[in-house]
């Protein structure tokens, strides 16, 4: 009886029907930038690099959108799209607190949240129909209500059976859009679309296809797996079950930053090497500090040089678990004396800290343990009052 019983058990929960939520945050640097200073709500905003160097746009508003400006472009291109253009320059490390902080709402909502990137999570509602009311497409619209009321974020929110769809669907929504792609009309709902929504179409991807006829998904759903396997190669099996709308709906390890990093690019090319110090314990104390709220350590620490002519190099050493100021600040200074070999002046700089161990798992000594204590003050003096509040002494 207990075999039959278990066996049932199983086949009920295999035809479950799956409810993969997800939530993308609207514009999310710029957004948090409006709750700072909210005098920039409806203008068009960037955050991103000097408005009068070679800098480029990390994120923009939708008013600035409409300009043509986007995200990856040159900070000097966005100036001339659109010459009243608000340049900010961000503050990477409130980004990341704060999505943490959305993250650890979200799951007290969903049994199962995993983060995709900084500013977007998929939920897992499956089994939660009664607990909301059986209205789970109108509870996508009261998460949507809470992320704004709670942390001041307009967000979008997609309810479908796998991750593909629900993160196709609400890039089409967007801005603060909801909407729920029901069981059975996923391919459907994508059929009139561009192929350029599918995951995994790239833009050299998207141009042989159109040789080929292709032109919205509908044209790829009309083709059978192995036509499309023929033409694009084993990929094109993503892209076909992608286009009939399948997709996964696991929702497994959450996404965690492999690296931290920070970088300057000037706007004059610098080669005086104290000018190019000054620069680095800059971006060291902010990547050491990103590090420390995470709660890691890291075993890597790696430079940037980018010289004039455009060549590029990197510099790295793996050192004792470390989120210690002075301690990456000398290393790195080390491999600034090793590498900057050439007669030319630096055009970019940057610090990478990688390869990390959560800081709870170190065993410290008294004078260490002292020492982290002193580091989270400086991190909270510094994310109160600003970053130029308070420095950690700096060799000259």
């Amino acid at each position: 009886m207990f075999i039959i019983f278990h066996f049932t058990l199983l086949k009920r929960m295999s035809d479950r029907k799956k409810y993969i939520a997800h939530l993308d945050l609207d514009c999310f640097f710029v957004s948090v930038e409006r709750i700072k200073n909210p005098s920039l709500v409806g203008k068009p905003v960037i955050v991103g690099g000097s408005a009068t160097g070679r800098g480029v746009v990390a994120s923009a508003s939708y008013e600035a959108r409409k300009f043509g400006v986007h995200s990856a472009m040159p900070t000097a291109r966005a100036l001339k799209l659109c010459p009243s253009l608000i340049v900010v320059r961000g503050s990477h490390g409130e980004y990341g607190r704060i999505s943490d902080k959305l993250h650890h709402r979200m799951c007290e909502l969903a049994p199962l949240v995993e983060r995709a990137s900084i500013d977007e999570m998929n939920m897992d509602f499956s089994g939660c129909e009664q607990l909301y009311q059986n209205n789970l497409p109108g509870f996508m619209k009261t998460i949507q209500q809470l992320v704004l009321k709670e942390f001041r974020l307009p967000c979008t929110i997609a309810l479908a059976s796998n991750k593909t769809v629900a993160k196709i669907a609400a890039n089409r929504v967007k801005p603060n859009g909801a909407i729920f792609v029901p069981h059975g009309t996923e391919a459907t709902y994508l059929a009139p679309f561009d192929i350029s929504v599918i995951p995994g179409i790239g833009t050299k991807t998207e141009s042989y296809l159109r040789s080929k006829g292709f032109n919205t998904v509908a044209d790829i759903q009309k083709k059978s797996e192995q036509e499309i396997i023929k033409i694009l190669g084993q990929h094109g099996l993503w892209i076909y079950h992608s286009a009939n709308g399948r997709g996964s709906d696991m929702i497994g390890e959450e996404w965690s930053a492999k690296s931290i990093s920070r970088e300057e690019t000037f706007s004059k090319d610098i080669s005086d090497r104290k000018e190019l110090k000054k620069y680095l314990f800059e971006l060291v104390e902010d990547v050491c500090s990103r590090v420390r709220k995470n709660g890691w350590k890291a075993k890597t620490i790696t430079l940037k040089l980018r010289y004039s002519d455009f060549k590029t190099i990197t510099h790295a050493e793996s050192v004792e678990p470390t989120n210690d100021d002075t301690f990456v600040r000398n290393n790195i200074v080390k491999l600034l004396d090793e590498s900057y070999s050439r007669n030319l002046a630096i055009r970019l700089i940057g610090v990478r800290l990688s390869n990390f161990d959560a800081e709870e798992q170190m065993t410290l000594f008294p004078t260490d343990q002292k020492k982290q204590e002193i580091l989270h003050t400086v991190d909270g003096l510094r994310e109160k009052f600003g970053s130029d509040i308070i420095h950690i002494g700096t060799e000259q």
